[in-house]
C-alpha cells in the first residue's frame, strides 16, 4: 500500500524536512498541502510538484482520501487540525510541541483513542533503535521501579529564541519566524521549542507521568524562556530534575544528557558522547555500542516512521499521543509555575487548570 498524506502548514520545517522526506519515501505520497497563505501555497506546490492545494482543511480532508495528515502549523494552533484529521479517519503527525496547553494535549490524545488512529510527535531522538532499546530495559524491569530522573538539554539556538534569523537557515526556502519561536504570547521559548525533545525521550523511556512542577526561567530579549530550571514529581512518587539552555555554541550543537535511576540500577544517555548504558546493582550491565554519528539528530527519521505507519506497517511509535500529552502537561505546568512563582499541580487526563 502506498499511503496518501496531506500536510497542513507549509512553512519552514515542512518545506525543509517533512515534504522532501515523504517524497523520498517508498511508502507514501504527499498528495496535498493546506495553508492560509495563497502565495505560499502556490510557491510550495510548484516547487515540490504537489497538485492538491487547499486553503481550507475541511475541503482537503473531504477531497483527498488521505491516510495521514502532517500538522506543521505554528505551535499554538495544533489542536484543531490534529483533531479534525483524526476524526476524518487519518493518522496524524503533529509537530512538537504537540500542544501548548494540557487541555489541548489531552484533547488530541483522546481524539486519537476515540478514532482508533495514531498520533506521532516527531521528536527524532526517541525513534532511534538505541532509544527503543532503553525503553525496553525499563519495561522489562531491568532497573526496577523508576525513582528519579535527571533530564538536561542544550541547543545552539540563541539566535532563534532572541527573535533573530537562525544562522543555519540562510539558504532555506523559508526561515523560522520569530512569531512562532520568540513571542511569549504564542508559545515561543526553549521549553516548548526544544526541551520538548528531551522530555519526550524521558517520558517514553521511563513511562513516568508528571504530578507537580516548580520552575524558574531566564528570559531572552524578546521575553521568552532562554533557560529553564525545574523540579517535578511523578504520579508514582519519583522525582525529576529538568534543565534547558538555548546558548550552546553553534559549533558544539545540541546535547541531551538524561539519567534514569531505579531501585535496581540506572540508565545513562548522552548523545554527544554516543553513550547509552544500563548499570545494575548486580553488575549485569548492558552497554550499547553506538557509532560516532548515532547521537546526531535525524529530523527525517520520525517522518519515515509516519510514512510506514500510514502505509499499514507495524512501527514502534516512540512519541505517541499519550507521550505527547504527558510532555505537554509538564511543559504547561513549567510555564504556569514560572509565572506564578510557586509549584503547580498537574491535572492528568482532565487537562489540569
Amino acid at each position: 500500500m502506498t499511503a496518501r498524506i496531506g500536510l497542513v502548514g507549509a512553512g519552514w520545517w515542512a518545506t525543509f524536512n517533512h515534504i522532501p522526506t515523504v517524497q523520498e519515501s517508498a511508502e507514501a505520497d504527499l498528495v496535498a498541502i493546506c495553508d492560509l497563505d495563497e502565495t505560499r501555497l502556490a510557491d510550495v506546490g510548484e516547487r515540490f510538484g504537489i497538485a492538491g492545494r487547499y486553503a481550507d482543511l475541511a475541503a482537503m480532508l473531504a477531497s483527498e482520501n488521505l491516510d495521514g495528515v502532517i500538522v506543521s502549523t505554528p505551535h499554538v494552533v495544533h489542536r484543531e487540525p490534529a483533531v479534525r484529521a483524526l476524526e476524518a479517519g487519518c493518522h496524524v503527525m503533529v509537530e512538537k510541541p504537540m500542544a501548548t496547553s494540557a487541555e489541548d494535549g489531552w484533547a488530541i490524545a483522546n481524539a486519537a483513542e476515540k478514532a482508533g488512529k495514531q498520533v506521532l510527535v516527531p521528536t527524532g531522538m526517541s525513534f532511534e533503535p538505541f532509544s527503543i532499546k532503553a525503553a525496553g530495559w525499563v519495561r522489562e524491569g531491568r532497573i526496577g521501579e523508576v525513582r528519579h530522573a535527571v533530564c538536561q538539554m542544550g541547543s545552539a539556538l540563541s539566535d532563534l529564541f532572541a527573535g533573530e534569523p537562525m544562522l543555519e537557515t540562510a539558504d532555506h526556502m523559508y526561515r523560522p519566524p520569530a512569531s512562532t519561536w520568540a513571542d511569549p504570547e504564542r508559545a515561543g521559548g526553549y521549553g516548548w521549542g526544544q526541551l520538548s525533545h528531551a522530555l519526550s525521550w524521558l517520558i517514553y523511556v521511563s513511562g513516568l507521568q508528571g504530578r507537580s512542577v516548580y520552575a524558574v526561567t531566564g528570559k531572552s530579549k524578546t521575553g521568552v524562556d532562554f533557560y529553564d530550571a525545574a523540579v517535578a514529581t511523578a504520579t508514582n512518587g519519583a522525582t525529576i530534575s529538568l534543565s534547558g539552555a538555548s546558548s550552546v555554541p553553534k559549533h558544539v550543537g545540541m546535547f541531551m544528557d538524561i539519567r534514569i535511576f531505579g531501585t535496581e540500577g540506572l540508565i545513562y544517555f548522552d548523545n554527544q558522547q554516543n553513550r547509552l548504558e544500563l548499570r545494575r546493582d548486580d553488575e549485569n550491565d548492558d552497554l550499547v555500542d553506538m557509532a560516532d554519528d548515532d547521537g546526531e539528530y535525524d529530523g527525517a527519521l520520525p517522518v519515515k516512521m509516519f510514512a510506514k505507519l500510514c502505509a499499514g506497517e507495524a512501527v514502534e511509535n516512540a512519541s505517541d499521543g499519550l507521550v505527547g500529552a504527558r510532555v505537554t502537561e509538564i511543559l504547561h505546568g513549567l510555564y504556569r509555575s514560572a509565572e506564578a512563582g510557586m509549584p503547580v499541580s498537574l491535572g492528568g487526563q482532565d487537562g489540569g487548570q
